[in-house]
């Protein structure tokens, strides 16, 4: 209640010291930015008009931020790679210097949400306060990952949000690291150079240019069938087993 109260006197004395005016400019800048981050893909060509070689510091940020940390999830991916290859192939960007950042910025994501993992999944599992984590799911957890992890690792890459998830969840199963890297550097390098380079190739056809915006909710779309098709897997083996 205290902390409630605190913050509704800070919004209400800066409310006294920024006008109106301003506020409703820092809103409509933290909008702006938030949809250009959130639908990158679209606004590549706007980008790169604007920001010109710094677009592809923007790119690494990006990839970075969506495959290592937990709370970013929902900024694009695959149909950001498809876009990159698209602008490529007209010359915006280098291939070679391109996909050389993805790869970069995909791999290192993955390999800081490992370590993240692996650093609050111990905490979490040895606190005697969290009544649903033991240490025998943690222990399953390392068995499963070590016998399918590379398997997982591979297949989440091109799986929106799991793909997120996947190396923190590996982390926390205590993963030989030697193993993962492994992985992680391979579903690295095949999801940018197979995305970025169909963008690359097919991303200026007529019909694709002509209808851009359909072609990226196709490719989110296709994105995600391998994870639901898993889902239905389970729920008919769980079925099965009923």
């Amino acid at each position: 209640m205290n902390h409630l109260i605190i913050t509704l006197t800070f919004l209400r004395n800066m409310s006294k010291l920024i006008p109106l005016y301003y506020m409703e400019q820092l809103l409509e800048t933290i909008k702006y930015f938030i949809d250009l981050f959130m639908h990158l893909d679209v606004h590549l060509g706007n980008i790169i008009a604007g920001y010109g070689i710094v677009t592809y510091v923007i790119l690494f940020v990006v990839i970075f931020a969506e495959t290592g940390l937990i709370v970013t999830p929902f900024l694009p991916g695959d149909s950001l790679l498809f876009a990159c290859g698209a602008f490529a192939a007209t010359g915006s960007f280098n291939l070679s210097i391109l996909l050389l950042i993805l790869s970069v910025a995909a791999i290192a994501g993955d390999t800081l949400n490992y370590w993240v993992g692996g650093y609050f999944g111990l905490k979490l599992f040895t606190q005697k306060r969290i009544r649903f984590l033991k240490k025998e799911h943690l222990e399953r957890t390392h068995q499963f990952y070590e016998k399918h992890g590379g398997k997982t690792i591979i297949i989440a890459r091109f799986i929106p949000i799991i793909r997120t998830f996947a190396p923190f969840v590996a982390g926390i199963g205590s993963m030989s690291y030697g193993k993962f890297i492994s992985y992680n550097i391979f579903g690295g390098l095949l999801w940018v150079i197979l995305f970025t380079c169909a963008g690359y190739f097919f991303g200026n056809l007529p019909f694709v240019k002509s209808n851009f915006s359909l072609v990226i909710v196709a490719i989110i779309i296709i994105s995600v069938i391998p994870g639901v098709v898993e889902y239905m897997k389970h729920r008919a083996a769980v079925k099965a087993k009923g």
